[in-house]
C-alpha cells in the first residue's frame, strides 16, 4: 500500500513573484514545504535567472494548470544588441559579436516578423526533447542536432526602452510554448547585429499578476503558521478562461462521479466550461444537449 502524503489538504493558487538564481521547482518546493501543503504543482516554467510570476497550485487546483498554461502571458525583456551566445541569454559563451548597433526605428520595423502566427525554433538550451532526451543535455554534451520549429501565437511584441545603444527593452505577449530567448535570438539576425537575452521577467501569466505575487522572503518569515493562508487564491481562479454553468442540487452526486449531468447556463454544444455548485467548481468538462460531460472533477 502506497504511502499516504502528509501535510494540509489545500486547495487553490498562490502566485509567488520568483526571484533571480532559483528554479521554479525549487519556489514549488518551498511553496509545499512553507504552507505544509499536501500537494503542489507550477503553471509553466521559468529559467533560473527570470523572475516574476510563477503560479503555484496546490491541490485539486493542480487539475486546473493546463488553463493556465494555456492562457496568455506577458514578459518584459531586456535584449543585448552586438552578442549572440551558446544559450541565448547571457549565462552562455558568447559565440559571435558585431559593431553593428540599429536604431529604435530599425529596431521597430523589424518587430512586426514576430506578431501573429510564427514559427519559432526552440534555442538549443531549452527542455525541448530530442529522441527522448532534453535538448540542453545534447546540448551541454556537445552534440550537434537540430531542433524542429514550432507554431506560437505572439499577441504584441513593443518596444518600450532603449537604456543605451546596446540595450533593447522590449514587452511580449504571447501564447504557450514561448521562448523569449529565441526572440531576441532571431530578432539580432534580422536586424544583421545578434542578440541575447540579459533580463527576463513575466509580469503576468492568465489572470496572475506578479504585482500581486508573493515573496519568497514572506514565505519564510510565515513558514509553517497560518499567515500565508489569506494569500491562497481560490481553486476557481484558474478557470478564469472558461465559461460557467451551474450545477442544480440534483446533478451534483452525478458530476462528482464524473458522470454526465444537467447543468444551466449561456454556453454552445460542444463548449468546455465548468460548472459551479454554491460558488464552487465541481467540474470541467464538454457541454452537450444540456449535460456536462464531466473531463476533470474537483474532490475537496
Amino acid at each position: 500500500m502506497a504511502r499516504k502524503r502528509k501535510g494540509r489538504d489545500l486547495h487553490g493558487w498562490l502566485v509567488v513573484d520568483k526571484p533571480a538564481g532559483i528554479t521554479s521547482t525549487s519556489v514549488v518546493n518551498k511553496v509545499r514545504w512553507a504552507l505544509d501543503a499536501k500537494k503542489a504543482g507550477h503553471a509553466g516554467t521559468l529559467d533560473p535567472d527570470a523572475t516574476g510570476v510563477l503560479a503555484v497550485a496546490l491541490g485539486e487546483a493542480t487539475k486546473t494548470v493546463p488553463y493556465i498554461t494555456d492562457a496568455l502571458k506577458a514578459y518584459t525583456f531586456t535584449v543585448r544588441l552586438g552578442q549572440q551566445t551558446n544559450t541565448d541569454d547571457a549565462e552562455g559563451e558568447v559565440i559571435a559579436e558585431s559593431d553593428s548597433r540599429p536604431t529604435d526605428e530599425e529596431i521597430k520595423a523589424q518587430l512586426g516578423q514576430f506578431v501573429g502566427d510564427i514559427m519559432q525554433t526552440p534555442p538549443a538550451f531549452s527542455a525541448v526533447k530530442i529522441d527522448g532526451e532534453r535538448a540542453y543535455k545534447r546540448a551541454r554534451d556537445g552534440e550537434d542536432f537540430e531542433i524542429a520549429a514550432r507554431p506560437l501565437w505572439v499577441e504584441e511584441l513593443l518596444l518600450i526602452d532603449r537604456p543605451d545603444a546596446d540595450h533593447v527593452t522590449l514587452e511580449m505577449t504571447c501564447g504557450k510554448g514561448g521562448y523569449v530567448r529565441a526572440i531576441a535570438r532571431d530578432l539580432g539576425e534580422a536586424l544583421g547585429c545578434h542578440g541575447h537575452v540579459r533580463e527576463l521577467r513575466r509580469i503576468w501569466s492568465g489572470p496572475f499578476n506578479a504585482e500581486d505575487g508573493v515573496s519568497l522572503e514572506t514565505l519564510d518569515d510565515h513558514a509553517k503558521t497560518d499567515g500565508l493562508d489569506h494569500l491562497i487564491l481560490p481553486l476557481e481562479a484558474g478557470l478564469d478562461d472558461l465559461p460557467r454553468v451551474h450545477c442544480p442540487e440534483s446533478s451534483l452526486t452525478k458530476l462528482r462521479n464524473g458522470n454526465p449531468a444537467l447543468v444551466m447556463g449561456d454556453v454552445d454544444y460542444g463548449d468546455e466550461c465548468w460548472a459551479d455548485h454554491g460558488g464552487e467548481a465541481v467540474a470541467v468538462g464538454i457541454f452537450k444537449s444540456g449535460e456536462l460531460h464531466p473531463t476533470r472533477v474537483f474532490v475537496r
